[in-house]
């Protein structure tokens, strides 16, 4: 009974999450945590334009907060909003970046539009990162992808998948759709095959250096002991005649 209702909770917490991404999704909401108090559930947005998501006089919270009481059947959901610090190292923020400036201007730019959001990334202190814009909108005769990477990034193993940072939304042009894929490795992730060196606590004695003069003059009153220290050999007896 116990575990079924865990599982329940947990996916009540993923229909919340993914009802909220659907409604916010083109405004830039970049992740949501969800946090049961005693008074309510309690939901933080994060995004980089806190703006948008209040609305005019909290329009969009009080439709959120409606809906999520009808839907979910949710007594008492307190939506707070929260900034991100620094946007350029959320990918949601950057593939939302890029989108609206596809559906502005167009695909003709893209490679400019690539290659400046990806030397923000890097500026921003990012370890690696990787942009992906494709699909039947990209100029050319048919449909294609390109990539944009720069510094170092994991593709496989745990790192990859649980600790990069992914996201991946749609830019809906006249001729068709782009698909954008961004994937951000982030300063502060820790390898887990990354070796570091520390510096061990050698104590040094310091010598003084005896000038050549002096070595000499030690040498040679070692050499003057020696010498009188020896005593003489003894001479061999004559063998007397008989």
């Amino acid at each position: 009974m116990i575990e079924r209702k865990f599982t329940n909770q947990k996916i009540k917490e993923l229909q919340v999450r993914s009802y909220i991404l659907s409604q916010l999704m083109r405004i830039g909401c970049s992740k949501i945590e969800i946090k049961r108090t005693p008074l309510g559930e309690r939901i933080v947005v994060y995004t980089s334009r806190p703006g948008l998501i209040v609305g005019r006089k909290g329009e969009n919270i009080s439709r959120l907060t409606n809906a999520l009481k009808s839907r979910f059947k949710m007594e008492n959901p307190q939506i707070e909003v929260g900034e991100i610090e620094n946007p350029d190292l959320d990918p949601y923020s950057v593939a939302d970046k890029i989108t609206y400036t596809l559906e502005k201007f167009g695909p003709k730019r893209f490679k400019f539009i690539g290659y400046d959001s990806l030397s923000k990334i890097m500026k921003a202190g990012a370890m690696g990162a990787e942009i992906v814009i494709g699909g039947a909108g990209v100029p050319g005769a048919r449909a294609k992808s390109w990539r944009f990477s720069a510094g170092y990034l994991k593709k496989s193993g745990d790192v990859s998948d649980n600790q990069i940072l992914k996201a991946q939304t749609v830019a809906k042009l006249k001729r068709a759709t782009v698909g954008i894929k961004v994937s951000i490795m982030p300063p502060d992730l820790k390898l887990p095959d990354r070796i570091e060196f520390k510096e061990a606590d050698m104590k040094v004695e310091v010598v003084e250096e005896i000038p050549k003069e002096e070595k000499k003059e030690k040498k040679t009153k070692k050499e003057n002991k020696t010498t009188k220290e020896r005593k003489p050999a003894r001479k061999p007896r004559k063998k007397e005649e008989k």
